[in-house]
C-alpha cells in the first residue's frame, strides 16, 4: 500500500511561484511513475506533469510546459512540483498520484493506482 500526502498549496497572486510537495510512504517509489494532476470546479481532472526519474523521464502538459518543473528526492521519498509564473487559470486542487506499472509515462488519470488527498492552489489576478 502506498500513501501520498500533498502539501504546499495556498493563495498567491498571478506571476508568483509556489512549490508543491508529495510525500510517499508505505513503499519506495523510485521505480514508479509519479504524476501531478489538477481539478478545477466543474472540470475534469487534468494531467499536469509526470516523472519516472529512475529512467530520467519527465512529461508535461502543454499548458504548464516551461512554467512548471517536476522533480523528486529519493532520500525523502518526495516528489515536487515547482510552479512559476502562475496564472489565474492554474487555480485548482492539485493531486499527486502513483502509477505502479512499468514503462513510460501516462497522462490518463485512470492509469494511476494511488492518489493523495489534494492541496488547493488559488491564483488571484
Amino acid at each position: 500500500q502506498v500513501q501520498l500526502v500533498e502539501s504546499g498549496g495556498g493563495l498567491v497572486q498571478a506571476g508568483a511561484s509556489l512549490r508543491l510537495s508529495c510525500a510517499a510512504s508505505g513503499r519506495t517509489f523510485t521505480s514508479y511513475a509519479m504524476g501531478w494532476f489538477r481539478q478545477a470546479p466543474g472540470k475534469e481532472r487534468e494531467f499536469v506533469a509526470a516523472i519516472r526519474w529512475v529512467a530520467g523521464l519527465t512529461y508535461y502538459s502543454d499548458s504548464v510546459k516551461g512554467r512548471f518543473t517536476i522533480s523528486g528526492d529519493n532520500a525523502k521519498n518526495t516528489v515536487y512540483l515547482q510552479m512559476s509564473s502562475l496564472k489565474p487559470e492554474d487555480t485548482a486542487v492539485y493531486y499527486c498520484a502513483a502509477d505502479v506499472r512499468m514503462g513510460g509515462l501516462r497522462r490518463d488519470p485512470r492509469s494511476y493506482d494511488y492518489w493523495g488527498q489534494g492541496t488547493q492552489v488559488t491564483v488571484s489576478s
